[in-house]
């Protein structure tokens, strides 16, 4: 498989948010957002969130004084979240893109990763793994909320700690201590919440 992601599957993915079947957007930030702002660099660090969507996330940490980028390849999310930003005066970086197509010019004081590893083919994911490095500064701190699912098949993909143990080794990244705090979903699926830092 490619690591690019093809124009049929942008194309999917940018008809369901045209027809509004997006079970994965709460509708509002996840509620690790919270715990993640006490493990991360105040304002205005950088942050990156790939497939940001329509940007929960984005609007808040920008709210709150962040440099933040958000990337996606489907122009009506990155439409509506530019709309978003527009009425609350706020200000963020947004980049309609394959991420495996985009390289930054800077790198990251936080990646902020929520449902973008589990919406990938896992054939894609230890290329996703490598940019996720890459794209932060050493000392940085990747947030990840890892989706639970119990089940074959995806998207959305189950995400097992093992998986994440793989791509993410202790030679590279330095792992939370709780590796078993989960964050409930309106889907009735889980997300494993942790938080990486990456080695110098």
């Amino acid at each position: 498989m490619s690591q690019e992601i093809d124009k049929k599957q942008q194309a999917e993915w940018e008809k369901r948010y045209i027809d509004k079947k997006t079970a994965w957007d709460r509708g509002d930030v996840s509620p690790a957002l919270e715990k993640t702002l006490s493990k991360i660099p105040e304002p205005p660090s950088k942050v990156l969130i790939p497939a940001c969507g329509r940007g929960h996330e984005v609007v808040s940490l920008a709210a709150l004084g962040f440099d933040v980028t958000g990337v996606d390849f489907a122009p009506s999310a990155i439409h509506d979240l530019k709309y978003r930003l527009s009425r609350k005066n706020l200000i963020a970086t947004l980049i309609d893109t394959d991420l495996f197509e985009w390289e930054p010019s800077e790198s990251f004081d936080v990646i902020y990763e929520q449902t973008a590893l589990c919406a990938l083919n896992p054939d894609l994911w230890p290329e996703y793994a490598r940019r996720l490095y890459h794209w932060l500064r050493p000392g940085g701190i990747l947030v990840g909320m890892f989706m639970q699912t119990n089940r074959d098949g995806g998207p959305p993909w189950h995400v097992s700690l093992t998986t994440l143990q793989e791509l993410f080794p202790k030679t590279l990244w330095g792992w939370s201590d709780n590796l078993n705090e989960i964050i409930e979903h309106p889907s009735g699926l889980q997300e494993r919440f942790i938080t990486l830092k990456r080695q110098d």
